[in-house]
């Protein structure tokens, strides 16, 4: 009998009455039916265009046995490593093993391996030589040219070249893993499939391919530091889905061939994949060993928009969602909640309606269509750019509509917030709303450091605009008869933070009484501006020397030094 999930066995899909399936996707997550997973969200968006999708979640890769279960799909597997990079799902930037995977039943460990993606993709080549294997998701996409990669401290491969992949989806992937199918189920061959926008894949000759920049070779950029700036400053500048080009970089004799990203969604289209049909639980497989703690954290919270214009140095998000955002309607909102206040979980409290940026709902710039994100100028920094339009009177107006949904006691806004777009009178009306009814205590922001040449290297504003905001906050709850407090987060050990940074860090902490709890160790994820600070000790797009605190000794010290409690 059907569950409402997709198939993850044999008898699902017996019940169904299939006696084999389109696609099989794999994840080193577990199967949760819910639109902040990725697996999910990629397989009822190809369960909408007609497939038979099934899923194998935490295979055990050290036997065949999980990966024969579903049998071979007539088109193709698809392999992500789950919603995190697998390493970091695995381990601490201090190289211990985590105590717990918030996307494994129970919270287990050891349900993953390292570079899960190789690792599946791998296997299903040993198994099914012949069935095409593509690669999506988080760690593919940042590992998608030659990058440094933390967790061997080298630089390595494309993973599309290390997993002996056929193709990869980069970016959140639902149109472009939609053509696939629709052209493999054509019959086009997988090779041929050259041509597709936000994807990358491997040929041996690059004549065909129009208009691409060619970067330097794996082999430069693993041997030369400079080299990998200049390749990194490319992929960079070029990572843009209205004027980016295709990338071109040289592994051995093969060619990397990275197409321009995928043009942002519609108001529409993203309407549309966040109503699709999930039952918005994990698989009942997981009830006996107490359910999916990431899912806790999402059940009762909405997402209401992606791609980020903050830019900052250390996030992953531009290189994934994009530097434009792209916002549901309130319509679309509204019917998500509606459908969310029916599930048994839900007793009355949204913990969040937001995305990478809370407040960047909505937010818009009419060069975004013509010419996308700007090449030679940020959205945000040094301050926001005058044709950067945010969206707080729609943000308003949705949680008035929110509001007045039968079963909805509370709205509460649990994502950050760029405090630096709230400290001016344009936002008067946003900030008072917030702190009125959305702020559940707490308000998380991140001003990340308190030194200001610092955050110049992380893309951050400087401390004043910090202490601007602040005040606002303050002077915004007592007008309220409101006590209200901000959850700062703090990184450690990120580039240009030498000893005098760090110490007086510490004294200004000291100075105002604040004492950090949500502290984080600098993690280089591949393909940011900070990795690249860190691999090659210069900022890659002036050349400039950068202090890279690398020594594990000075990390702890630089941790211990803000956080003495």
């Amino acid at each position: 009998m059907e569950t409402g999930f997709l198939p993850i066995c044999e008898q699902d899909m017996k019940d169904r009455e299939w006696d084999e399936l389109d696609i099989v996707l794999i994840t080193g997550d577990a199967y949760v039916d819910h639109p902040s997973f990725g697996a999910a969200v990629i397989a009822r968006v190809l369960e909408r265009a007609g497939y038979r999708v099934g899923i194998i979640s935490q295979p055990d890769w050290k036997t065949s046995d999980d990966f024969l279960k579903l049998g071979k799909p007539k088109l193709f597997f698809g392999i992500t490593a789950g919603n995190l990079d697998s390493i970091l799902a695995n381990y601490t930037i201090n190289r211990s093993k985590r105590k717990q995977d918030d996307y494994s039943p129970g919270g287990k460990i050891g349900l993953r391996p390292n570079r899960a993606t190789i690792v599946y993709a791998n296997k299903i080549r040993e198994l099914f030589p012949d069935t095409p294997i593509v690669l999506g998701g988080i760690e593919a996409s940042l590992r998608r040219l030659a990058h440094y990669d933390f967790w061997s401290d080298s630089v390595r491969r494309s993973i599309l070249v290390d997993s002996k992949g056929d193709l990869l989806v980069y970016g959140m992937g639902e149109k472009q893993i939609v053509e696939v199918a629709n052209r493999l189920k054509k019959g086009e061959d997988v090779k041929g499939l050259d041509n597709i926008r936000g994807t990358v894949i491997v040929k041996k000759i690059v004549d065909n391919i129009k208009n691409y920049i060619e970067a330097p070779s794996f082999e430069e950029i693993e041997k030369d530091k400079d080299k990998f700036n200049e390749a990194f400053k490319l992929f960079y500048l070029e990572s843009d889905p209205v004027r980016g080009k295709t990338i071109v970089q040289k592994h051995g004799d093969r060619f990397v061939v990275q197409l321009p990203p995928e043009r942002p969604l519609t108001r529409q289209e993203l309407d549309n994949i966040y109503l699709l049909n999930y039952t918005r639980l994990p698989h009942p497989i997981y009830d006996r060993e107490g359910g999916v703690p990431g899912f806790e954290t999402v059940k009762n919270s909405i997402i209401s928009h992606r791609g980020c214009t903050g830019e900052c140095s250390f996030c992953s998000l531009g290189f994934h969602q994009g530097r434009i955002v792209q916002s549901r309607s309130r319509e679309s909102i509204v019917k998500e909640i509606e459908i969310l206040t029916q599930q048994k979980y839900f007793k009355g409290t949204i913990t969040d309606i937001g995305g990478p940026t809370a407040n960047l709902y909505a937010a818009d710039c009419k060069s975004w269509e013509r010419r996308g994100a700007c090449k030679d100028r940020k959205c945000l920094m040094p301050s926001k750019c005058p044709n950067l339009e945010l969206g707080y009177d729609e943000t308003l107006s949705l949680w008035d509509r929110v509001k007045k949904i039968k079963g909805v006691k509370h709205i509460f806004i649990g994502s950050g917030l760029r405090y630096d777009l709230l400290t001016d009178k344009q936002s008067d009306r946003y900030l008072k709303a917030l702190c009125r009814e959305h702020v559940s205590g707490y308000l998380k922001v991140a001003p990340e450091h308190t030194v200001d040449k610092v955050l110049e290297l992380m893309n951050k504003p400087g401390i004043r605009v910090y202490e601007r905001f602040v005040k606002r906050f303050q002077s915004a709850n007592k007008e309220l008869g409101k006590k209200q407090f901000i959850v700062n987060y703090f990184i450690t050990s990120h580039p240009g933070s030498d000893k005098n940074a760090s110490l007086e860090m510490a004294r200004y902490l000291s100075e105002r009484k604040i004492r950090p709890e949500q502290i984080q160790d600098f993690v280089p994820l591949s393909m940011t501006v900070s990795s690249a600070m860190y691999w090659t000790g210069k900022n890659p797009f002036t050349g400039e020397k950068v202090y890279v605190p690398r020594d594990i000794k000075e990390k702890k010290w630089q941790r211990a030094l803000i956080q003495p409690h």
